[in-house]
């Protein structure tokens, strides 16, 4: 009876099954009879089986907890890497195997390649990949049957290959077993145990292996389901988000168009489409001409963009060709055309890259800006031709009714009893004229004055009373917007309607005269000219020449009692010589020397100059002619 207790004992603190021969021995040593050590034997054979059967009844529970640990893994499936190595190394664990790995067949190259290792050392191992077949994983993945081998370089079951060989050998493996991964009658891989000495693998070890690759299998496939799950919620977030910018864009585009035709029909101009365009498109907004000049901007969210006037016109011209607006770095370009007629451009710097109806708004903003600028040139022609004939009739005719006339110009913005210059423009270039034509409208335009196009020659009357400074500003802006050399002569102020005929035959005179002095490409006007001036001068105004020539010195004697004007004369007569002017002068030679620095100081160090100094001889023999008779300042010639 104390021995039953005794294995009892052993039982029940699961002693080693060697433990278990210590009551026999005990028995035998202390000359128990041959009935007694015969019962204990049997008795120890029970105990035994016994602690096999609670061993089993373990394993199977830490089985059982592991198969729960897993499907518990699987519920929260955290990811399908740590979920795979958690199986991998619950296999190790539960069957106490050296090495536990599991691989994945691979549908583009049909092979089976490793996928988690646990308790490998070896990097040829890890990524052995096996063909359809070979080995002991291969012929599982084919076949779909679990294999197990004792000794793996032993057994001829196998197709032994140089590749897998060496990874087995590397790792060290004997004892392989391996399971197949499924899904429905389909096999995606194996899973395998493996020890590194010989030893057979249970009926037991295959069912564990065979349920951990099970849940192996379901993990694959709902990682997948989960993969395919979140792609189509991306892809059908991406679509919706299209389709709602798409809507936006729509929506905008809708706004646009109402906004813009209500513009049109209130009169608005080009600024209010580029400030309506903004407004809808954040961005900011360039409209240039057909010469790349700005004609408005508007701005919201981003800033108006530096052009490169090279990359313009290329992209106008690839707009004009494709028909709609191009994009250029971040820059959008939209030619503004009428048929064949080259507007401008709008160039559009947003403030994010625009979608296609986005870019629909901008091409219909070119579309509406191209009506604008026409209506604008259509009324600019109509306004441009009713200036035109008032200047017609100023130069044409004589003025027999100058109210009338007056009337006229003071419907279109015009005063004609304040000073006006009367310039009359050549470019020396035969052909059609509309290109100079619009551009002295649009100059004369600008300055509130009129245009016209006469005799092959511009006229303009433009207000102010400077006649040199308005021609040199003509001669300057026509030859640069029309690209070739522009000679200008200007002739005024005037002082009412009957005084535009006459300033426009001196106005021409001069033009003329300039060509034949070869100045072409200068502006200047008659009182520039000098004694040629005054030669070209409808009413010879010798006393403003004399004035203009003369003036300073002539004051200078006036104030001062002196003989500069007399002493100059004598100069002269005496060709430059001082001593010869001393003598005529009955006066030191260093005398005429002072008076001549004093003229210096006058009229410039350069009076002696070929050209001034003719128009100084000629201005004192008028005045020798006239009597030594100061001219009046307010005198009337």
């Amino acid at each position: 009876m104390a021995s039953d207790l005794e294995f009892l004992d052993l039982l029940a603190r699961e002693a080693a099954p060697v433990e278990f021969e210590q009551p026999l021995l005990a028995a035998r040593s202390a000359g128990a009879p041959a009935s007694e050590l015969a019962d204990l034997e049997r008795i120890k054979l029970r105990a035994l089986r016994v602690r096999a059967l609670l061993e089993r009844r373990r394993r199977r529970e830490e089985e059982l907890s592991a198969l729960y640990d897993t499907a518990g893994d699987l519920a929260g499936l955290r990811g399908l890497d740590a979920v795979l190595r958690a199986i991998v190394h619950r296999a190790r664990t539960l069957i106490n195997a050296d090495v536990s790995y599991l691989t994945l067949n691979d549908p583009e190259r049909g092979d089976t390649y490793m996928r988690i290792t646990d308790g490998s050392v070896a990097a040829s191992f890890q990524s052995l990949r096996l063909p359809p077949g070979a080995g002991l994983g291969g012929l599982v993945a084919l076949t779909g049957t679990p294999y197990a081998t004792a000794n793996y370089a032993a057994d001829p079951r196998f197709e032994h290959t140089t590749e897998i060989d060496g990874g087995v050998t590397d790792e060290g493996l004997v004892a392989i077993l391996g399971v197949p991964l499924r899904l429905g009658a389909s096999v995606i891989g194996v899973l395998f145990a493996a020890n590194r000495t010989e030893r057979p693998f249970a009926r037991e070890e295959v069912a564990l292996l065979v349920s951990l690759a099970a849940h192996a299998a379901v993990a694959i496939d709902a990682a997948r389901l989960l993969t395919e799950t979140q792609t189509a919620l991306a892809e059908l977030s991406a679509a919706n988000e299209v389709i709602r910018a798409h809507s936006e864009s729509v929506e905008r585009a809708a706004a646009a168009h109402d906004r813009m035709t209500a513009l049109v029909l209130r009169g608005g101009g080009v600024e209010d489409v580029a400030g309506d365009l903004v407004d809808v498109l954040d961005g900011a907004l360039l409209v240039v001409d057909a010469q790349g000049r700005e004609l408005a901007t508007a701005k919201s969210g981003a800033e108006l963009p530096t052009l490169d006037h090279g990359i313009l016109a290329e992209a106008v011209a690839a707009s004009r060709g494709q028909g709609r607006s191009v994009r250029r770095g971040e820059l959008y370009v939209a030619a503004v055309v009428a048929g064949a007629d080259n507007l401008g451009a709008l160039v559009f710097h947003p403030a994010q890259p625009l979608a296609d109806a986005d870019q629909r708004t901008l091409e219909r903003a070119a579309q509406i800006t191209a009506l604008l600028l026409l209506f604008r040139r259509t009324v600019a022609e109509a306004e441009g031709q009713v200036r035109g004939e008032l200047l017609d009739d100023l130069i044409s005719r004589p003025v027999r009714d100058p109210d009338a006339l007056r009337s006229r110009a003071r419907r279109i913005g015009v005063d004609l009893d304040a000073p006006h210059v009367v310039v009359v423009a050549d470019d020396a270039r035969s052909g059609p004229r509309q290109q100079a034509t619009s551009w002295a409208r649009g100059f004369a335009a600008a300055r509130g004055g009129l245009a016209m196009t006469r005799d092959g020659r511009i006229t303009l009357l433009v207000p102010g009373d400077d006649a040199g400074g308005i021609a040199r500003s003509v001669a300057k802006e026509a030859g640069r917007a029309l690209g070739r050399p522009v000679t200008a002569g200007a002739a005024g102020p005037t002082d009412g309607p009957a005084d535009v005929g006459p300033a426009h035959r001196e106005a021409d005179q001069c033009v003329r005269a300039l060509v034949a002095l070869g100045r072409a490409g200068a502006g200047a006007g008659v009182a520039e000219l000098g004694y040629v001036g005054l030669l070209l001068a409808q009413r010879h105004d010798v006393g403003g020449f004399l004035r203009d020539v003369l003036g300073p010195v002539l004051d200078y004697d006036r104030r001062r009692g002196t003989a500069l004007v007399q002493t100059l004369d004598a100069y002269f007569a005496a060709a430059g010589s001082l001593a010869r002017a001393a003598e005529t002068l009955h006066v030191h030679v260093n005398t005429v020397s002072q008076r001549l620095d004093r003229i210096a100081q006058l009229l410039g160090v350069d009076w002696h100059d070929p050209d001034r100094s003719l128009d100084l001889r000629l201005a004192l023999r008028l005045h020798r002619l006239r009597g030594s008779v100061d001219p009046d300042p307010q005198e009337e010639q």
